[in-house]
């Protein structure tokens, strides 16, 4: 029986150190609403970053993630002047029907034909860029975005 135990927690913790990125840094304060993030926005004067992701399946999705939003500089850029929006349309990860109809709902109206796909809203609530993935890591990131604003 102790040996079955062992497999197990040798199972899950394998499982859990080879997630590649697929589960979205939850350090950061990801929202699920477009419309409350841009009243948000408003108030705070800060801008909106959309993702538009597919984050169980998407392979620039997973570098995107792994290389600019889990990264501490972008964190630190994001707490001060965004106001995140992740809209995620996964594969193998369950979603209301209710979140399904919104994300899709907002992709056709933002003309998302893609993943990544990054829009940019200033303080006001206009739209100001659409963009994806940039190489460079996270510093890099964060002047792209920077230079919408």
């Amino acid at each position: 029986m102790k040996s079955v135990t062992s497999i197990f927690v040798l199972f899950i913790l394998f499982f859990t150190a080879c997630n590649n990125g697929q589960t979205p840094d939850n350090s950061l304060n990801w929202q699920s609403n477009l419309e409350n993030a841009i009243a948000q926005a408003k108030e705070e004067d800060k801008a909106v970053l959309v993702n538009f992701t597919g984050s169980d399946w998407c392979k620039w999705c997973i570098k995107l993630n792994d290389e600019v939003f889990s990264q501490d500089e972008f964190e630190k850029y994001a707490d001060e002047n965004l106001v995140l929006v992740r809209l995620d349309f996964p594969r193998s990860v369950p979603q209301t029907q209710e979140t399904k109809l919104y994300n899709n709902s907002l992709a056709q109206q933002y003309g998302v034909r893609g993943f990544p796909t990054i829009l940019v809203f200033n303080s006001t609530g206009e739209l100001v860029a659409k963009t994806g993935y940039q190489q460079g890591g996270a510093d890099n990131y964060v002047n792209h975005i920077q230079s919408f604003l």
